[in-house]
């Protein structure tokens, strides 16, 4: 059972004043007539009901305006619920290679860069899903944390958005993977995390560094995405080189070898296109689809209108007592005629 959030008071010594309340059991406003004696007055259990219902009355009028000078309060809470959604951490590639389209070559006129296509697709991608959330990282000759794991989906976009400065020339995919590992934090039961990899590829790992990511991934446990956004006429993934089958001579080749390695769900995407990108993305929202505990916070509630609410209602109560005390007051009272006996006849003198 869910317990309720501690109440509170901005000035809480006038709740001193409290036990004032309790006047009106020892107090009446109302009129007291003397009785030579109570076994005289008939039983009124109207009169008793009224009586109790008036001193309740004035204990609930001077309770609740003591409570409204206090400045009552229902302090904030956080609530854990369930929604639909993933952590998902984004790594993307800020290597001079994304500053050229799809088709190899500057952009020029209406034509986006594979980074300004990629930019605006993901900013659509953030907020579909309410409960998602999102770490941005970027990364060239070395990562960037442009925003940690967070549900502020505004600010993920205004990140994202944010990543239009021209790339470096060097390619450090290796750095960029760990940095976004680690935005993960702490691993919960049943939350689903996906990396998500935004590059053109051209990236090699050194095989020192490979034993590290293959011990953080096994560790993380997420699923990981690689979109490759392929310039067109480029070699494939799943090509082989003619020549010396090395990641030098294949670098995309070899990074998607050592992604199936790791042991964790593992897709690619290639994407010769926006509109290929933006389906590439979709797929990716769909395989991520579980339920996902995400925070509610809730704000401090004032609660001085519901004090002065029931103050009203006591002095009402009150005030219509009084005035009902009045008018039975100035009521007429009926006067009952006498009509005298006629005398009975003397009796004769004898």
């Amino acid at each position: 059972m869910a317990l309720l959030p501690p109440l509170g008071a901005a000035t809480p010594w006038l709740l001193w004043f409290l036990p004032l309340a309790l006047l009106p059991l020892v107090l009446s406003v109302t009129r007291r007539n003397a009785v030579s004696s109570v076994s005289a007055v008939p039983a009124d259990p109207l009169s008793s009901g009224l009586r109790i219902a008036l001193t309740a009355a004035g204990m609930l009028a001077i309770g609740g305006l003591v409570l409204a000078l206090a400045g009552p309060y229902r302090a904030g809470e956080r609530v854990t619920r369930i929604g639909i959604g993933a952590q998902v951490s984004m790594l993307i590639d800020r290597s001079g290679s994304m500053n050229e389209t799809f088709a190899g070559r500057q952009p020029s006129g209406e034509e986006e860069s594979k980074a300004a296509a990629s930019r605006r697709i993901l900013r659509d991608f953030v907020g579909e899903r309410a409960h998602d959330q999102f770490a941005v990282t970027a990364f060239s000759t070395a990562p960037m944390l442009v925003v940690p794991m967070t549900d502020r989906h505004d600010a993920v976009r205004a990140a994202i958005a944010a990543i239009d400065r021209p790339g470096l020339d060097y390619t450090n995919v290796a750095r960029g993977l760990g940095m976004a590992l680690s935005q993960f934090g702490p691993s919960a039961p049943g939350v689903s995390r996906a990396l998500l990899l935004v590059s053109d590829g051209a990236a090699v790992i050194d095989p020192r560094i490979q034993g590290q990511l293959r011990a953080e991934f096994a560790k993380v446990r997420p699923n990981l995405y690689w979109l490759f956004l392929r310039t067109k006429g480029s070699p494939s993934i799943h090509d082989k080189p003619a020549g010396e089958d090395t990641p030098q001579a294949a670098p995309e080749r070899h990074l998607d070898l050592f992604f199936k390695s790791l042991g964790v769900p593992y897709r690619a995407f290639e994407a010769e296109g926006a509109e290929a990108v933006a389906s590439a993305v979709r797929q990716i929202e769909a395989l991520e689809r579980d339920p996902i505990p995400y925070t509610e916070e809730r704000p401090r509630r004032d609660l001085t209108g519901w004090a002065y609410g029931l103050a009203v209602l006591g002095l009402l109560l009150l005030v219509l007592a009084k005035l009902a005390e009045a008018d039975l007051a100035r009521a007429p009272v009926r006067r009952t005629a006498t009509v005298a006996a006629p005398a009975a006849p003397r009796r004769a003198a004898a």
